[in-house]
């Protein structure tokens, strides 16, 4: 088997092996908390409540066909209204069933919801420089850490990426997702880390759709150090590890484009 082979096998349905598979759930293992835990005393911030005045394109078609990666930003900073509109488009609880599920903004397998929103502030009206939770049972940030020099350490853990010198300097947020696999293994086991994989896409898209929505631009980042970004969020890297980084900032006025 060649090294494609066994990674194409990954995206193949295993269903069959799954059926033969008492999972955690089956067991009647409980199911592991859908927001992570913080300190009574941690450092929570408000966020405004969540309405269509942010919006400034309303024409869902207009917004796909407009949708792009956008990596020059202007100067402006995001308002705290944008950005709450933004948390809560891409990881926002909507709702409860009796079973304890979650119901969000955006769809998932089996409702487990395997990610947690960091964030790093770079250039928000209203907020500190610095990295951020967000808590979506209750729509607030809870803050947890300034980092110094934090521009140069954006740009060190997007790997100086060349498409654009120093782009994370101009952004006003990047977005880190993190994963925590047992709230997906719990239910799906081995088949789990796919849809992983397939629900942090529809994560990401609900946060390009947003953006263009406020005119304002998303890049998605794929390409970052595992081991930087980790340790900057103070993740175990194993029970909980970063899975997808996303710049977004104002964009630049055509006009001012080069």
């Amino acid at each position: 088997m060649t090294r494609y082979e066994e990674q194409r096998n990954f995206l193949k349905s295993d269903f069959k092996t799954f059926s033969a598979i008492e999972t955690d759930k089956q067991k009647g293992i409980p199911q592991p908390p859908n927001v992570k835990a913080y300190d009574a005393d941690a450092e929570i911030v408000d966020l405004p409540a969540v309405d269509g005045g942010v919006v400034k394109k309303e024409n869902i078609y207009e917004i796909i066909k407009e949708r792009r990666s956008v990596r020059h930003y202007a100067k402006d900073a995001l308002t705290i209204d944008e950005l709450s509109y933004l948390l809560w488009s891409t990881q926002a609880i909507t709702g409860t069933n009796r079973s304890g599920i979650t119901f969000r903004t955006v769809p998932c397998s089996g409702g487990t919801h395997s990610f947690e929103t960091y964030l790093f502030i770079l250039n928000v009206d209203g907020l500190k420089k610095g990295v951020y939770r967000y808590l979506a049972d209750c729509h607030k940030l809870l803050y947890l850490s300034e980092v110094n020099d934090i521009d140069e350490q954006v740009d060190k853990m997007t790997l100086d990426q060349p498409f654009v010198p120093n782009f994370a300097k101009r952004a006003s947020v990047i977005f880190s997702w993190s994963c925590i696999p047992y709230r997906s293994e719990w239910k799906y086991d081995i088949t789990a880390h796919k849809k992983i994989l397939i629900d942090i896409g529809a994560v990401m898209e609900n946060l390009y759709l947003t953006s263009e929505s406020i005119d304002a631009g998303t890049c998605a980042l794929g390409i970052f150090d595992q081991d930087m970004v980790d340790e900057l969020l103070h993740l175990d890297g194993d029970d909980e590890f970063t899975i997808f980084l996303a710049a977004v900032g104002k964009k630049v006025e055509k006009k001012e484009r080069s």
